[in-house]
């Protein structure tokens, strides 16, 4: 049972795609500083398991589980590898939703879950809040603290959801690039309705920006990574990013955005690159 509810991080360790080395990056992410872990019950693309092996060791350096914030994700069977599926396959899919949270429990070595996000919209408004409707039901018994959803950059449909349901959802995760105009409509309703925004594949999906002659100048002129850079101005935008680098020395390069401001104009310097 949840005694209180934690604080989100400002930046978030994603954990895809990281396959047998995944618990030696989250211990080692968070030895070095990070608070806030992004997985998904999804074999497909994560080590859930793997995660929670690091949070185990962590625990015996004395890092307990209280002081961190865990993400984690009910994947549809659509966005799962079919030979390796965490939950039965043909049962309905409030049960699959249950069966995968009980999963990630399990997986995580925890009794609750900071945030639970639907990795995606089902095919139908129906089937998607029939998933939701589940997960409302895993918070009312305390198991989880914050309910969102991941990969919707469709403005119409996520605020229908957030009109329908009971428990509204606090958290949008999308990918952070140009082909969506950046969510500009959604991330304003998110401002509007005090939805957190995350964004995932924020450097890769952004090269253009980084490699920059603009970003190139103005992280010469603070000292810092364009990266270093672009992650700052995302947290003073109200976004909160993820960062999946497996690079020690970029962990804490990225940890080190918390320690200086961009000004305005520099601000409004890196907006009109998002275009």
């Amino acid at each position: 049972m949840i005694q209180s509810k934690s604080i989100m991080p400002n930046l978030l360790y994603g954990t895809a795609w990281k396959k047998e080395r995944t618990d030696t990056l989250v211990e080692q992410a968070i030895q070095i500083g990070f608070r806030g872990i992004d997985t998904a019950c999804q074999p497909k693309h994560y080590d859930e398991k793997r995660v929670g092996v690091a949070l185990a060791r962590l625990k015996e350096q004395g890092i307990d589980r209280s002081s961190l914030y865990l993400q984690t994700k009910f994947t549809p069977l659509s966005g799962q590898d079919p030979s390796n599926v965490p939950y039965d396959k043909k049962a309905i899919l409030s049960v699959q939703v249950e069966q995968s949270f009980n999963a990630s429990l399990n997986n995580l070595q925890t009794d609750y879950l900071d945030a639970l996000l639907l990795h995606s919209p089902l095919p139908t408004f129906e089937l998607t809040l029939d998933a939701w409707h589940e997960m409302e039901r895993l918070r009312s018994m305390g198991g989880v603290q914050r309910l969102g959803i991941s990969n919707c950059y469709d403005l119409a449909l996520f605020e229908k959801l957030f009109n329908t349901v009971s428990v509204k959802p606090t958290i949008l995760q999308n990918r952070f690039y140009k082909d969506t105009h950046y969510d500009k409509s959604l991330r304003q309703f998110c401002i509007e309705q005090g939805v957190t925004y995350q964004s995932f594949w924020t450097l890769t999906a952004n090269p253009h920006i980084l490699t920059s002659t603009v970003m190139q100048s103005l992280a010469d002129e603070i000292k810092k990574t364009p990266a270093q850079l672009f992650f700052r101005f995302l947290i003073q935008s109200g976004i909160t990013p993820l960062t999946g680098t497996c690079s020690k020395s970029h962990m804490k390069q990225d940890l080190d955005i918390v320690n200086f401001q961009l000004s305005d104009e520099t601000m409004k310097t890196i907006r009109h690159l998002l275009t």
